[in-house]
């Protein structure tokens, strides 16, 4: 029997398989992208956050096949990805590196070493990849393809590894085998998610527990500009982060007091870190908040200006974003994700309004208008 899909994107990743390899998919996986609502750059610290899926997903369809290896088609990319591995795949783990290797194929051999590395043998197979997750907007498109490819291809084996494993998975997937620097937010927030709330997660200890989402519109705003975790920006603040650490004499950021930030650090330095030490009690705060049915907005405006002016992970095009959002009226907007460019999120606007007013505002500097889009709590990875 075909799977019953449940989202296009898994009609249309079955439909990929069906027409690339002439068969029908055995099975297919979807995971949402994630949103976050406030904790940024506390992940890799040891902190906290508060992230929750997005309803839109990324969409896997597999099918066995004779022959050794794996085939793999995106219907967001032109390459194919061929690996002609042992039989049965995975069994010593592909190397990313491989010359003639798409760049968006590290990702799916990433999830085959990943699962060979957990001890499931992955069989030889053709996958077939459809998202409405886009890609470089801060909203996890790459956590999002990891972890549906992984739980995909490990139902294929017969394996069923829980949350946390299909976040481990995940994780060291892109940091190793696709060698992108990220913390666990994307991993551990879609792996956990639950309808209708945000996840609360520790990250030194990789507890968590849902906190249910005020009502009123959610709003991701997608500013067009690109950003890479692997270079630039996001490593430098990572490296600085990890200075700031060592200098106070810390595991991470996550131990360390205002005080001694302000007492053992200076410059740059000081700033990163108090950009930290601030965000994580902010976002403590926002649970306690989103608990009692209390407003968040100040610790929303707070964080982005903690982003732009501490952190300096902002981009002229998304303070434009928040400030117009502030101008309309908003509950709360920052921006969102490892920053240098993405998205924004802005709570209590109508998308409609938000977006003409975007328009213009973007218009009158000569720049594309950014996209707006409202997005509703969402679970987490799933059969299709």
């Amino acid at each position: 029997m075909p799977p019953s899909l449940s989202s296009e994107p898994a009609g249309r990743a079955a439909d990929l398989l069906r027409r690339r390899s002439g068969g029908a998919a055995d099975l297919v996986w979807q995971a949402p992208g994630r949103a976050n609502l406030i904790g940024e750059h506390t992940d890799y610290n040891g902190g906290w956050a508060l992230p929750f899926a997005i309803d839109r997903v990324t969409a896997v369809a597999v099918r066995r096949r004779d022959g050794p290896g794996l085939r793999a088609w995106s219907a967001q990319e032109p390459e194919m990805l061929v690996w002609s591995g042992p039989a049965p795949l995975g069994a010593a783990g592909p190397t990313t590196a491989n010359p003639g290797v798409p760049p968006w194929g590290r990702y799916v051999l990433g999830a085959v070493a990943a699962l060979a590395g957990s001890g499931v043998e992955v069989p030889a197979a053709d996958v077939a990849i459809d998202s409405d997750v886009p890609v470089g907007a801060g909203v996890s498109s790459s956590a999002a393809v990891l972890i549906a490819t992984i739980a995909a291809l490990a139902a294929l084996a017969g394996a069923e590894p829980g949350a946390a494993s299909l976040a481990a998975m995940a994780h060291r997937a892109e940091t190793i085998h696709a060698g992108v620097p990220v913390g666990w937010l994307d991993h551990l927030g879609i792996a956990h998610a639950t309808p209708g709330h945000a996840a609360l997660i520790d990250f030194s200890t990789g507890a968590w527990e849902p906190v249910p989402l005020q009502r009123g519109p959610l709003l991701v705003v997608d500013s067009h500009v690109r950003h890479d975790n692997a270079a630039g920006g996001y490593r430098r603040r990572r490296e600085e982060c990890a200075q700031a650490a060592r200098l106070l004499g810390t595991a991470d950021l996550r131990a360390a007091t205002r005080e001694a930030v302000e007492s053992g650090l200076e410059g740059s330095l000081r700033r990163r870190a108090r950009h930290v030490v601030t965000e994580n009690g902010r976002v403590l705060t926002a649970a306690g908040r989103l608990r009692a049915g209390k407003p968040l907005g100040d610790l929303l405006w707070a964080s982005h200006a903690s982003l732009r002016d501490e952190f300096e992970a902002s981009c002229p095009e998304l303070d434009l974003i928040v400030d117009t959002s502030r101008s309309l009226g908003a509950d709360g907007a920052r921006m969102m994700g490892g920053g240098f460019g993405g998205s924004a999120l802005v709570l209590g606007l109508p998308a409609a309004a938000l977006a003409g007013a975007l328009a213009s505002a973007f218009e009158r500097r000569g720049q594309r208008p950014p996209a707006v889009w409202e997005v509703a709590a969402a679970g987490g990875p799933a059969p299709a």
